[in-house]
């Protein structure tokens, strides 16, 4: 144990280093009116450091870790900190995470997810993706496949030829394996199409039903939420109606109250490992529903850099979205 003397200010007396990572921490138990404060410090060579501050507020019974830059197994955190490490409730909270590729696919379950949510052009917040990859994910990997089901971005009152392709997509999914689907679809008000939402569930029979975040743009929440229950959906996927699940835990936690394990409750929107320690604390859920992208080069098109296939905004071709292993397993090492 040593002074921190690496970050201006840190409000942390010590640090101790666990293998590759050097934490420095000041933590006390509070109450959930009182902010819990921490410090991390990241070694990167022997010159420059990262420090991140959060602010989750647990219940005071509990003891919750959030935002290592680094991932600790439990030796290493009792070696650190002298105690078990625990999850929100004392409970293993489930990690779905949100996929596009079968590269995806495999490197979020090397990292410790518990279940994907498949889709395609995820820049558009999610359509329904090829067969193929639909396919291929169910051969390389042995997670719980759900499966968007969104024929094209936009809003979500869809025409009756949109429909008829939803319904096509539907079976041709479950037939090839899916665990399950994600849709959502809304009248030109806003509200829950009821009369719609009823035939895709009677559809999906006996897989997983999920209504997604089309629910954020509802205006009346929480009849929403009755609503879907009476349709028999399994699970409402939520950021509470804010830019992130983080801004939304009031409402979420207002959501699990009410659905009272008449529908699961899975908070979305901006999940990561600095974020996932609050939501969980002030909502009470049991699973999460993280993106964690990152960038990888695509040099293949450095030969004519003006040339762009996408639309505005330009896009940038030489590089490409994909599921970030490390922050999947940073953040399934919190939940676990």
């Amino acid at each position: 144990m040593k002074e921190c003397r690496g970050v201006p200010r840190c409000p942390a007396t010590t640090v101790q280093s666990v293998g590759t990572v050097t934490v420095c921490r000041r933590i006390r138990r509070v109450n959930p009116a009182q902010e819990l404060q921490a410090s991390r410090v990241k070694e990167v060579g022997t010159e420059r450091k990262e420090h991140v501050m959060e602010r989750p507020a647990p219940p005071e019974s509990q003891s919750i870790f959030i935002g290592v830059q680094g991932r600790f197994d439990a030796e290493s955190w009792m070696q650190c900190f002298g105690t078990p490490m625990k999850t929100p409730h004392d409970k293993r909270v489930l990690l779905e995470v949100c996929i596009a590729s079968v590269g995806d696919a495999q490197s979020a379950q090397a990292a410790g997810a518990d279940r994907v949510e498949l889709n395609a052009a995820l820049a558009l917040g999610g359509l329904t993706p090829s067969l193929g990859t639909l396919m291929e994910v169910k051969r390389t990997v042995n997670l719980p496949v759900i499966v968007m089901i969104r024929p094209r971005s936009g809003g979500f009152a869809y025409s009756a030829a949109d429909f008829l392709v939803m319904q096509r997509d539907i079976d041709l999914a479950l037939e090839h394996g899916a665990d399950g689907i994600a849709f959502g679809i809304l009248t030109d008000d806003g509200e829950i199409d009821v009369d719609c939402c009823r035939k895709i569930v009677q559809q999906a029979e006996r897989s997983e039903v999920v209504f997604h975040r089309a629910f954020d743009v509802t205006p009346e929440p929480l009849g929403a939420l009755e609503q879907l229950v009476d349709l028999g959906v399994k699970r409402l996927m939520t950021s509470g109606q804010e830019e992130s699940a983080y801004n939304g835990v009031t409402l979420i936690a207002k959501l699990m109250k009410r659905a009272a394990g008449r529908i699961e409750i899975l908070p979305a929107g901006g999940i990561n490992r600095f974020t996932v320690g609050d939501v969980l604390a002030r909502t009470g859920c049991d699973q999460v529903h993280a993106s964690l992208r990152t960038r990888r080069p695509d040099s293949s098109v450095s030969a004519r850099p003006h040339v762009t296939f996408g639309s505005t905004p330009k896009t940038m071709e030489d590089r490409y979205d994909a599921t970030d292993a490390l922050a999947v397993a940073e953040l399934a090492a919190l939940l676990k």
